[in-house]
């Protein structure tokens, strides 16, 4: 086995990338802030070399618009340090399905010549662990040309798929950083009752996937009288720990990894990355696996908790932009969407506030031009809002409407009913 290179600054690190390359960036939290901002001081040495990630945390100044001849930022999922840059034209945007990202890598479709992750020290038998972010990483490490790790003994040792020897980094760089931390969102009134609506459908031994925010949040609030509850979902936060904690979450009536939390990425807190650190209860994997359909379906009860921008009157769901403005991604809404729909007893649930902050419907007759389907009208089951739920599986654009209308803000509602008599002749 070979010994990486051990850099003497993060500048040395990163000083073997060249330009006309491409880079892969670990995820979110893991996302190694040092060694970007020493890529980014190289922008006058540079040109052409474009970054692909996920959603990622923290320092990305690379896609400036002054750096825009060194680097161009290739967003497989948007978060808001690059959502500007998309939208401005500095930065790309590749929609794909989060469960088929390590497929671009694998198969060559998006070949990578470097990649840039963040990890534990070894451990005494050489093991690194890539923490809070495994999801695509794997892949993206076995693909790349050379890996560049930022050493970091903040950086939790989790369990899973996520161990890399350190005979397998080419340049390493040792650092003591705290990872970039996100609190949780406190919900409104809002938020806590769509909450409300939605742990009204979760039975006990359901199998939970939620992401961040304050509706998940809320839902998680929700849930303390409930029990025998498991977890697969492609990330988690902090509001799951007192869940498990308390004995809610048992994850014994799972089929896949019973007695374990299956997740691909965390983010939130100190305690939350402290929680994880060593913890043989959450197993982090490959995204490939935690979001494909066929793993999701054989768990009981899948209660899929996902987000939409706005919903239109025929179901069909946008939760990647405004209009033509992006603003996400498709990431795994799909995939679990699907999977909770395949599973035995399963729901999967759109959650929405009725109005945006303006007052405008997030019901709507038509979806804004250039939005995009990320849901279609055919995959819907629930959509709730605060007004309730509309169960849309199975029925006509007629009772889509006249469901989705009853859950739409009282203030929109006419509008929405003229529409429909007017062009459905309803």
């Amino acid at each position: 086995m070979n010994n990486p290179h051990f850099a003497s600054s993060s500048l040395d690190a990163v000083s073997l990338i060249q330009s006309n390359s491409r880079v892969f960036v670990q995820s979110v939290a893991a996302a190694p802030q040092e060694l970007l901002k020493a890529l980014v001081s190289r922008h006058n040495e540079l040109q052409n070399v474009e970054l692909v990630h996920l959603h990622t945390e923290g320092f990305a100044d690379y896609t400036f618009p002054e750096y825009a001849n060194s680097f161009r930022t290739n967003c497989l999922f948007i978060g808001s340090n690059t959502r500007k840059a998309v939208q401005s034209g500095n930065a790309d945007f590749t929609p794909v399905f989060l469960s088929e990202v390590p497929l671009l890598f694998r198969s060559g479709i998006l070949p990578l010549d470097y990649a840039l992750i963040q990890v534990s020290p070894p451990d005494a038998h050489g093991y690194c662990s890539l923490g809070v972010s495994i999801d695509i990483s794997i892949a993206a490490i076995e693909v790349a040309k050379v890996v560049i790790a930022q050493i970091n003994p903040k950086m939790p040792r989790t369990h899973g798929d996520g161990f890399i020897h350190v005979s397998e980094l080419d340049i390493a760089f040792l650092c003591d950083t705290p990872l970039v931390e996100v609190a949780p969102s406190e919900p409104d009134e809002v938020e806590k009752t769509i909450g409300a609506y939605c742990a009204e459908l979760i039975e006990n031994g359901s199998t939970l996937q939620m992401g961040i925010g304050a509706i998940p949040n809320a839902v998680l609030a929700a849930l303390h009288s409930h029990s025998r509850l498991g977890v697969h979902t492609e990330m988690f936060s902090d509001g799951l720990i007192p869940l498990i904690e308390s004995g809610v979450v048992t994850n014994e009536e799972k089929v896949i990894e019973p007695g374990k939390v299956v997740t691909g990425f965390v983010m939130g807190t100190k305690k939350l990355y402290d929680y994880i650190d060593d913890n043989p209860l959450i197993a982090m994997k490959d995204i490939s696996y935690v979001n494909d359909t066929s793993i999701i379906r054989q768990n009981p009860k899948v209660i899929a908790i996902n987000s939409a921008i706005e919903v239109d009157i025929t179901g069909q769901v946008c939760a990647d932009s405004i209009g033509t403005k992006m603003y996400s991604g498709v990431g795994g809404q799909m995939d679990f969407i699907r999977g909770a729909s395949l599973s035995k007893g399963g729901k999967p649930i759109i959650a929405l506030p009725s109005q945006t902050s303006k007052g405008q419907s997030r019901i709507t007759t038509q979806l804004h031009p250039g939005a995009g389907v990320v849901t279609t009208r055919s995959h819907v089951h629930y959509i709730v809002t605060e007004f309730g739920v509309a169960y849309l599986y199975g029925k006509s654009l007629r009772q889509r409407a006249k469901a989705l209308i009853a859950i739409a803000h009282p203030n929109h509602r006419e509008e929405l009913e003229r529409y429909v008599q007017e062009t459905w002749k309803y």
